[in-house]
C-alpha cells in the first residue's frame, strides 16, 4: 500500500480517521468481497502453517472464478497478456518439471494481471493417444480381454470412461498449487469443437496438396503396433553383434561375404550392394546371388551407400525393413518384400520361420546358416538401438502405408518467422537449435495405427479403391457411386492436434472476438524436450493457417501477426541436489506434492523461482526450500508485529480505517528518516523486479524481493520504526494525545507492508492472500490481492540522499556490532563509542543517537578530532569508531587478525595498482570504471593504513 500526502494530513487530524488507500485497476476489480475465508489480525496463529491456509485459498480462487475472462467479448481496452499452458497428458501426474513450468507461468500471469493487463492463461489436457490407449489396454488385459475382442466402438467407450474417472488428476493438482489459469477456458484436445477444427485443418492441407498418402519406411512400435515419429524414438548405445554371412553366386563360381547386424531380415533381401570404387568387388558387380535359406536369386549391384570400411564392404538390401535400403531400392527399382507382421513376427507362410518372433527367427537362421557353413564369423559391434519412448519396444523399421504432411512449404514460413524476429527465443541459443532442425526436416508422418485419437477424415471405396478426404462422411463414392465407404482406421499423431492449439482454442476456423483479441499469444514457456515435438509444429501450422485469416480491421495479415506466440522461453531442467538428472532408476525423483505437504507450496515455488535463470539447470535442495519456509515464517511474524501495533494504536485513540490506496506523494517534512528510506527502497526494488521479470530472470526477481523483505524490511526497518511507535495507555477519562511522527510512522509501516505483500504476491500467492485479507480485516476493496495493483516505481518517492544516509548508518551499526563482539562486550550491556570521520557521518551519528542505542547498544556518542587506532577501534568508509570498553585484550589473537587483514588489503591494493598502471587498460576502460577503481584503491589504502597503525599500536 502506498500513502499519499492526503493520508498524512488525515493522520494528524483528531477528527479524520487514518485512511490507508490503494488505487484500483479500471475494469478488473469488481468491488470488495466480504465472504472470503480470512483470519482477523488478532486471530493469526503464532506459527505459520501453510497447510492451514493453502487449500482454502486454492478452493476460493477456483470457486470465485477469479482468473476467468469473458468469452468472446469485445476488447475493454486493456492490453492482453496471453499464454497457453503446455497441455499435460490426460494420463499424467505432476512432476517437478511441471511445477517449475507452472511456477514460472503463474508468476508471469499474476504479474501481468496486477499490471492491469487482461491476463489470459489457457489450460487444457492432451488426449495422449499412445499413452492413454496403453493405460486402458492394461486394464483390459487384467480383465482377460483386449481391444480387438471388444471392437473399436466399445473400446473407445472404455477410454472415455477411464478419462472421466482418472483423467482429471493433474488438473486437480494444478488447482491445489493455485495456478491462476482461466478455468473457464479449459479444453481437452478431443472436445467436439477442437476435433472439428482438426478435421478442418486436415482437409484444408489435403486440398492444398500438402497431405499425401503412400508406403514409406516408418519407425514401427511392435508392442503398440503403430508408427511413431523420429522424435518419439530414443537411441541407446549398446554393444551388439555384427554377423558376416556367405552369400554364394548363382553360377557356382564362388561367393561374397556380407555384413549385417540384423540377420533375420535376410529373408526379405532383394539385392547385395558394394561401393562402385571398391576394388575388391568391381569384377563381381552384375553377378547373381542365390539367397541362402530362401533360394531366391538376387543381383549384386554397385551403390555409393555401401562403405568399404564397414564390415566386409558388402551389404544386403531389404527395402521394406530399413530406411537406407528403402532409398537404395528406389534408386535401383528393387522389389519391396515385407517379411514381418505388425508384432515383429515373421510372416512368410510356408517358411520354416513363419510365426517366429524376430529374435527367435534370428537364432534359428544363424543355426541354419552355421549348419550350411555360411556363417563366417560373429563380432562385437557397438550400435545404437532405437526404442519407443512410450512402450520401450525396440523399433522395427517397416514399410507401411501412412499419411504425411509435406513439410517444406510450412517450414519456410516457420524459419522466416524466427529469422525476421517475429518470434524470439530465450535463451537465444535455442534459435540456432531450431534452425538446424528446421532446415533438415523431413516430411511428417501424421498417421498412427491406434484407435484412440482424431480419426483421419478419409474414406475408402472397397469397390473401386478410390480414397476421398472430406469434412463429413460422403454418402456415396464419387467415382463409382458405391454406397458403403469405409473410413480410414488410422488416427492422427497427437502432435498434429496440439500443434493447432494456439488458434483452435480461440475458435478457429470461425472468426471470433477471442481470436481477434488474443492471437497471437504473447509467450510460450516450455521445456527443451518438446522444442521439435510441439514448438516447431505450432510455428509451422500457425504461420500457415493464420496467414490466411484477416486482421480484426479486415486488412491482410502479415507473417508477424500469424505467428502463434511472440516469445518462447525454454526453462531449465530440475535436477536433484547433486545436480543429477532425476530418474526412477536412480531413485532420486522428487514428488512435488509430497514436498509441498512438508514445506508449503509457497516455499517450493520460491525455491524454484530463486534458481530459475535462463539456460541454467536447477539443483533442487530441500535445505534451500526449508530456508524459504523460514522466509515465509519471517513474513508471518512481521505481520503479527504489525497487527499488534495497529491494536496498540487503536487502544491509544488513533483512528484507523483501511481503504483503497494511491501512490505516495511528497512526504511531510517531519517524516522520519527510516520511513523515507523504506519508501525509496521500495521504489528501487520494484524497478529491479519489473526489469528482471521482463527478461525472464525469475531468480533475480525473487532474490530482489527476498533481500528487500527479509534484509531491509524485517531486519532493519521494523527495528528502526519501533523507535517511533510509542502508544501510551489511556487512563479513564483521558483524551488521546496523538504524536504526528508516530501517526506518520504507523501509516508508513502499514503502507509499506501492504505494498510488500503485493510485491511478493506473484511468488508466494497463498501467504500474501492470507495476510492481505487479515490486514483488511476480511473486508478488502478487492476479492483478492491478485486483483490489485502491482507496486510501481512511480508509487514511491525516490530519495538517494536518505538511502545513502541509511547505508552509512547501517555500516556504522554493523561495524560497532562487530567490534563489540570482538571485544567481548556482553550482549545486553550498552557501551559508549568514540567516532572520528567526515562531517556528514558525524552529523548522522549525532542526529540518530537513538538508532545507535537501539540497534548497536550504544550508551553515549562522543567525537574524536584524530584518527582512532588500536584493538578497540574499527574503520569504515568515511569513519573510524572505538567502543569504549575495558577488557583484557588477547594480544596474540588480535595481532594474528590484523596481520591477516593487512595481507588481504595488500592483495587488493596490488590488484588495483596493476589495473591502474596498465596503459592499455586505462586507454580502453570507460571513465566510470576507472573512477570506480580509483575510489576503491583510495578506500582500500585508508583501511590498510588504519590496520597497519592498529598493529603497530599493540604492545610487544
Amino acid at each position: 500500500m502506498a500513502l499519499g500526502q492526503a493520508v498524512f494530513k488525515a493522520a494528524l487530524s483528531d477528527e479524520t480517521p487514518l485512511v490507508l488507500t490503494n488505487r484500483q485497476h479500471s475494469g478488473i476489480l469488481k468491488g470488495a468481497h466480504n465472504s472470503a475465508p480470512f483470519l482477523m489480525p488478532n486471530e493469526l496463529p503464532k506459527a505459520y502453517d501453510p497447510a492451514a491456509i493453502e487449500q482454502k485459498w486454492a478452493d476460493f480462487w477456483v470457486a470465485e472464478k477469479l482468473f476467468d475472462t469473458p468469452l468472446n467479448q469485445p476488447s475493454d481496452g486493456r492490453k492482453p497478456f496471453v499464454m497457453l499452458l503446455p497441455p499435460p497428458n490426460v494420463t499424467g501426474r505432476l512432476h517437478m518439471g511441471h511445477m517449475l513450468n507452472q511456477t514460472e507461468m503463474d508468476i508471469l500471469a499474476r504479474w501481468h494481471r496486477m499490471l492491469g493487463e487482461e491476463s489470459v492463461w489457457v489450460p487444457g489436457t492432451d488426449h495422449a493417444g499412445i499413452a492413454t490407449q496403453m493405460m486402458v489396454e492394461k486394464q483390459l488385459k487384467a480383465e482377460g480381454t483386449n481391444r480387438k475382442e471388444l471392437g473399436r466402438d466399445a473400446f473407445l467407450d472404455r477410454v472415455w470412461q477411464w478419462k472421466s474417472q482418472y483423467g482429471g488428476a493433474i488438473t486437480t493438482q494444478m488447482k491445489r498449487l493455485g495456478a491462476s489459469v482461466d478455468w473457464g477456458r479449459e479444453y481437452f484436445t478431443m472436445d467436439e469443437n477442437l476435433s472439428n477444427a482438426v478435421t478442418e485443418a486436415f482437409v484444408r492441407l489435403h486440398e492444398q496438396g500438402l497431405i499425401y498418402r503412400g508406403s514409406y519406411i516408418v519407425n514401427w512400435d511392435p508392442i503398440q503396433q503403430t508408427a511413431v515419429s523420429d522424435l518419439e524414438v530414443e537411441h541407446k548405445e549398446t554393444v551388439g553383434k555384427i554377423y558376416h554371412l556367405r552369400y554364394p553366386f548363382a553360377d557356382g563360381s564362388g561367393s561374397i561375404v556380407i555384413a549385417t547386424t540384423r540377420p533375420e531380415t535376410m529373408l526379405g533381401d532383394v539385392a547385395v550392394v558394394v561401393n562402385p570404387e571398391d576394388e575388391r568387388y568391381k569384377a563381381f558387380v552384375g553377378k547373381t546371388i542365390k539367397l541362402p535359406l530362401v533360394g531366391r536369386e538376387i543381383p549384386l549391384l554397385a551403390d555409393e551407400w555401401a562403405k568399404p570400411e564397414f564390415g566386409t564392404g558388402a551389404v544386403k538390401v531389404t527395402p521394406a525393413h530399413d530406411p537406407n535400403d528403402y532409398e537404395i531400392g528406389k534408386r535401383h527399382q528393387l522389389a519391396e518384400l515385407t517379411i514381418m507382421d505388425e508384432t515383429a513376427h515373421i510372416d512368410l507362410p510356408g517358411s520354416p520361420y513363419h510365426g517366429l518372433d524376430r529374435y527367435e527367427a534370428r537364432k534359428k537362421i544363424l543355426e541354419d546358416l552355421e549348419a550350411q557353413g555360411l556363417l563366417v564369423e560373429i563380432k562385437d559391434h557397438t550400435l545404437a538401438i532405437a526404442t519407443s519412448q512410450r512402450s520401450g519396444a525396440v523399433i522395427e523399421p517397416r514399410l507401411s502405408m501412412q499419411w504425411f504432411i509435406k513439410i517444406q512449404p510450412l517450414a519456410d514460413k516457420a524459419i522466416a518467422a524466427v529469422e525476421e524476429g517475429h518470434i524470439k527465443f530465450t535463451p537465444p541459443m535455442y534459435a540456432k537449435t531450431y534452425f538446424e532442425w528446421m532446415r533438415n526436416i523431413h516430411d511428417w508422418c501424421i498417421s498412427r495405427q491406434l484407435w484412440w485419437g482424431h480419426r483421419i477424415p478419409a474414406y475408402h471405396c472397397p469397390q473401386c479403391g478410390t480414397t476421398c478426404v472430406a469434412r463429413t462422411r460422403p454418402e456415396r463414392c464419387g467415382s463409382c457411386d458405391h454406397a458403403e465407404l469405409q473410413q480410414e482406421t488410422d488416427v492422427l499423431d497427437t502432435w498434429f492436434s496440439s500443434g493447432l492449439l494456439p488458434f483452435t482454442v480461440f475458435g478457429w476456423p470461425e472468426p471470433t472476438e477471442d481470436s481477434a483479441k488474443f492471437y497471437p499469444t504473447d509467450l510460450l514457456v516450455t521445456g527443451f524436450d518438446i522444442l521439435f515435438f510441439w514448438v516447431a509444429r505450432m510455428i509451422m501450422l500457425g504461420t500457415h493457417f493464420m496467414l490466411d485469416v484477416p486482421m480484426p480491421d479486415g486488412s491482410k495479415r502479415e507473417l508477424k501477426d500469424a505467428v502463434p506466440f511472440r516469445d518462447v522461453y525454454i526453462h531449465a531442467l530440475v535436477r536433484d541436489a547433486d545436480r543429477q538428472k532425476m530418474s526412477k532408476t536412480k531413485g532420486n525423483v522428487i514428488d512435488p506434492i509430497e514436498i509441498i505437504e512438508r514445506f508449503g507450496t509457497d516455499a517450493v515455488r520460491f525455491t524454484l523461482a530463486s534458481q530459475a535463470s535462463p539456460g541454467t539447470d536447477i539443483a533442487f535442495s530441500e535445505a534451500r526450500t526449508e530456508g524459504y519456509r523460514a522466509f515465509a515464517n519471517k513474513i508471518w511474524n512481521a505481520a503479527r508485529f504489525l497487527f499488534l501495533q495497529i491494536d496498540r494504536a487503536r487502544t491509544a485513540g488513533y483512528k484507523m480505517t483501511m481503504g483503497a490506496a494511491n501512490p505516495v506523494g511528497a512526504l511531510p517534512e517531519i517524516t522520519p528518516i527510516e520511513t523515507r528510506w523504506i519508501f525509496a527502497r521500495l521504489n528501487a526494488v520494484t524497478v529491479e523486479v519489473d526489469n528482471a521479470l521482463k527478461d525472464y530472470r525469475f531468480d533475480e526477481a525473487a532474490n530482489a524481493v527476498y533481500q528487500f523483505f527479509w534484509g531491509e524490511f524485517c531486519d532493519w526497518y521494523l527495528e528502526l520504526v519501533k523507535l517511533r511507535l510509542d502508544f501510551p495507555e489511556l487512563k479513564e477519562g483521558e483524551q488521546p494525545i496523538q504524536n504526528p511522527e508516530t501517526a506518520i510512522s504507523l501509516a508508513g509501516l502499514v503502507g509499506v507492508f501492504e505494498a510488500s505483500l503485493r510485491l511478493l504476491s506473484p511468488f508466494m500467492p497463498f501467504l500474501t492472500e492470507e495476510l492481505w485479507h487479515a490486514l483488511y480485516e476480511g473486508k478488502p476493496y478487492a476479492k483478492s490481492i491478485a486483483l490489485t495493483r502491482f507496486p510501481q516505481p512511480s508509487d514511491f518517492p525516490a530519495d538517494d540522499a536518505t538511502v545513502s544516509a541509511i547505508n552509512t548508518l547501517q555500516e556504522l551499526i554493523n561495524t560497532i556490532r562487530g567490534l563489540r563482539k570482538d571485544l567481548g562486550v556482553p550482549e545486553k550491556e550498552a557501551a559508549p563509542i568514540l567516532i572520528h570521520g567526515d562531517h556528514r557521518t558525524l552529523a548522522l551519528a549525532d542526529a540518530h543517537r537513538d538508532m545507535l542505542a537501539k540497534l548497536a547498544r550504544v550508551s553515549d556518542v562522543d567525537f574524536a578530532s584524530e584518527t582512532l587506532t588500536g584493538t578497540d577501534a574499527r574503520s569504515g568508509v568515511g569513519f573510524d569508531v572505538r567502543v569504549v570498553y575495558e577488557r583484557q585484550i588477547d594480544v596474540p589473537a588480535e595481532r594474528e587478525r590484523l596481520t591477516k587483514e593487512i595481507a588481504k588489503l595488500t592483495k587488493g591494493l596490488e590488484a588495483a595498482n596493476r589495473q591502474l598502471g596498465n596503459e592499455g587498460f586505462m586507454a580502453k576502460a570507460p571513465a566510470n570504471v576507472i573512477e570506480g577503481l580509483k575510489k576503491q584503491q583510495s578506500e582500500t589504502q585508508l583501511l590498510y593504513d588504519k590496520a597497519k597503525a592498529a598493529l603497530e599500536a599493540l604492545p610487544a
